[in-house]
């Protein structure tokens, strides 16, 4: 196995643990910003309750994504940093705010004007973030990204202002609804707030099947490689076939109540399409003309970057398990325990 191909595996999985980390605290601002009925308060207190501890935390999945990017394909790095600059910035400033008014609400002034304000500016910024996100992966599965072109338009706008751009941003969003609101049940006891999201999370799990047909239809015009990618390989049947076995395996237990085993397919489907779009995307970070090994660094540079990887995994995964471990308890690993009463 080459360098290149250990690197760039290794961003997949760390983008993987941050779709299903941050994607949910993420997905936990929408269901702020639709907060409601008599419980609508209790709703707020517990997504606050379940992502307060960790949310800041499980940014460093998504550092570590660019940085194996500009550090292990740097032509790569710089393609989608000059010629997406305009969602990337809209990304980090979603993220900023997202942050800030996160921290402003829990300890600036409890006047209801004030928490209005920032709970606000929080969902809204929950929204565009992760629309960002699914847009500029959009804008790359597209291939239509140039930056050669002295047009202003085609090089800094078409590429991500496009119908299947925008359908792709939806999906994420709705993906990340989806994943939040099958966590949520598990962070309470109460029945009537684990039903409240039960219905959130099979309104957002059909919100994702709708999304991923206009997506399939869309990329048939604005993204043929892709399509091609995952209708025509090899592996493209198991990783439907297995996909929406655990997406029927989400709506089941969900009707059910059975909400860990919800957690597992709802993770399980999460990780299937982006691994999906990740194989299809093979070997190519920006098609058509830089893939993983055209754009990757000197072997001496790859190699410092793996021996960096594993003595950070040495420290990285035993942190977020004692993180998880002490903020979660049991509810974050015993995952097919009976739940409390």
């Amino acid at each position: 196995m080459s360098l290149e191909l250990i690197s760039a595996g290794a961003m997949i999985v760390s983008l993987n643990f941050y779709v299903l980390l941050g994607g949910a605290d993420y997905g936990g601002g929408v269901w702020d910003l639709f907060a409601r009925g008599p419980r609508r308060t209790h709703q707020r207190n517990l997504i606050a309750h379940a992502i307060g501890p960790i949310w800041e935390a499980n940014h460093v999945w998504l550092i570590l994504v660019i940085v194996i990017l500009f550090t292990a394909f740097p032509l790569g790095f710089a393609t989608i940093a000059t010629a997406l600059h305009i969602p990337l910035t809209l990304l980090l400033i979603g993220i900023v705010l997202r942050g800030s008014a996160f921290t402003f609400r829990t300890y600036d002034s409890q006047r209801d004007s004030v928490q209005q304000r920032w709970s606000r500016l929080f969902s809204i910024a929950s929204v565009i973030t992760p629309l960002m996100l699914g847009l500029i992966v959009g804008a790359i599965a597209s291939n239509q990204i140039q930056v050669d072109s002295r047009d202003f338009a085609a090089t800094f706008i078409r590429p991500w202002l496009s119908p299947f751009a925008f359908a792709v941003g939806f999906f994420a969003l709705s993906l990340f609804a989806f994943i939040a609101a099958v966590y949520l049940t598990l962070e309470t006891n109460h029945r009537d707030l684990q039903d409240d999201f039960r219905l959130r999370a099979i309104i957002s799990g059909i919100a994702v099947g709708v999304f991923a047909l206009i997506v399939f239809l869309l990329s048939g015009r604005y993204a043929k490689e892709i399509r091609v990618g995952i209708s025509a390989s090899a592996w493209a049947i198991p990783l439907h076939a297995t996909t929406a076995i655990c997406a029927l395996g989400a709506f089941i237990t969900l009707w059910k109540r059975r909400y860990r085993l919800a957690r597992l397919f709802a993770a399980g489907q999460t990780s299937l399409i982006l691994w999906g779009w990740a194989l299809a995307q093979y070997p190519f970070i920006v098609g058509p003309k830089v893939s993983i090994y055209s754009a990757g660094s000197r072997r001496e540079t790859l190699e410092l970057l793996v021996v960096a990887l594993c003595g950070g995994a040495i420290i990285l995964f035993p942190s977020f398990y004692y993180l998880f471990r002490v903020f979660k308890g049991r509810k974050a690993f015993a995952l097919l325990l009976k739940p409390k009463d």
